[in-house]
């Protein structure tokens, strides 16, 4: 069961969040763009190897990420563009913190780490993309939405493999070989769906 599912139960904490935050007065979209802050110092503590730091930065980030879509809720700011302007800032996010793993280094695990690395930029960027491509080409009414894992599931994982290199690399390898399996199968299962006719939410 994927995070998505789930949401409703944030509710009441969205609200608290957004009520708290848009006090400090910044848009929605400005909150949007300064959850890219955090993320890009974290890029440079993942290249001085210092993984506690930046697995903390990404955590705020993640959180600032949050402040934004609840802050918009709260003050009934909503907007087709800020929806778009945060799945553009979502992707950037994801790829920064592949960056930094890539300026860190990690091990070969059967194949070279860069090797795992590129293999989940490619299935995250296919989980999101087989998503759009199913609404554009009108193989289905509503956005696809389920699978292994979505952005939420993907950042958690990431999230976890960052601190555990603190231990040692070979364990962000790990995860990242991981994380490269399960968002090329939730890219698959995605086009499955959009070409089967399954609908638009994947029931496994």
């Amino acid at each position: 069961m994927t995070l998505y599912r789930s949401r409703e139960r944030f509710g009441k904490v969205s609200v608290k969040i957004g009520t708290a935050f848009s006090r400090l007065g910044l848009s929605p979209n400005q909150w949007t763009l300064l959850s890219l802050v955090p993320v890009s110092v974290a890029v440079f503590f993942l290249w001085r190897e210092e993984f506690l730091a930046a697995a903390a930065l990404f955590l705020v980030s993640s959180f600032l990420d949050l402040v934004d879509g609840s802050v918009a809720r709260v003050t009934g700011r909503v907007s087709l563009k800020g929806a778009y302007l945060d799945t553009i800032a979502d992707r950037y996010v994801e790829f920064a913190v592949v960056l930094g793993i890539l300026l860190a280094g990690i091990p070969g695990f059967l194949i070279p780490g860069e090797a795992w690395l590129l293999a989940f930029l490619f299935g995250a960027m296919m989980t999101t993309y087989s998503k759009a491509a199913a609404k554009e080409k009108g193989l289905v009414e509503k956005e696809l939405r389920g699978g292994l894992l979505e952005r939420a599931e993907r950042l958690v994982i990431l999230f976890l493999g960052i601190a555990l290199a603190h231990f040692g690399k070979i364990y962000l390898t790990y995860v990242v070989a991981l994380l490269a399996v399960l968002s090329n199968i939730s890219a698959l299962q995605r086009m499955y769906s959009a070409l089967s006719g399954k609908g638009a939410t994947i029931p496994f």
